[in-house]
């Protein structure tokens, strides 16, 4: 009598027709503004979080703009010939107010697309209006591994 053993069978892998969304790799612990807000405090907070800009909200939660270090330059330079090493204009004086936004149920694969085609290195996630969270070039290069030949 011959035994057959055959081992341990890996089972076979079942595509995922379930598309990999940017709401499954986007930060939601963000760092936002207010329009009221100061561009020194602005200042102290993207050199103390070491970041180059954060999105800007209502009192409600709705995105009303983005503020970068570029925005801050202006004031900057304002002061420079003020002589005033303080920085009082408020956030919404300099804001970017036009911004692209990505919504968070698209493809991991069409945001990557955005990126390219657009040129910008992120995007606040909004839906309904609403700050919901950001989405970078990094957060998608760092989804890359975790996702599988089945999903691909």
């Amino acid at each position: 009598m011959v035994k057959s053993f055959q081992g341990v069978r890996e089972a076979p892998i079942k595509p995922s027709n379930q598309p990999i969304l940017v709401s499954d790799f986007m930060s939601t612990n963000l760092v936002t503004f207010h329009p009221e807000d100061t561009i020194d405090h602005v200042i102290r907070v993207l050199t103390r979080k070491r970041i180059s800009g954060a999105p800007v909200v209502d009192e409600t939660g709705k995105l009303v703009g983005i503020i970068s270090e570029g925005d801050c330059l202006k004031e900057i330079i304002k002061g420079q010939y003020t002589n005033t090493p303080r920085f009082p204009a408020a956030v919404e004086e300099h804001m970017t107010r036009d911004v692209i936004t990505m919504p968070p149920d698209i493809t991991i694969f069409d945001a990557a697309d955005r990126f390219l085609t657009l040129r910008i290195r992120r995007f606040p996630v909004v839906k309904d209006g609403n700050l919901v969270g950001q989405i970078s070039v990094s957060d998608v290069v760092r989804a890359m591994p975790k996702l599988k030949a089945s999903t691909w």
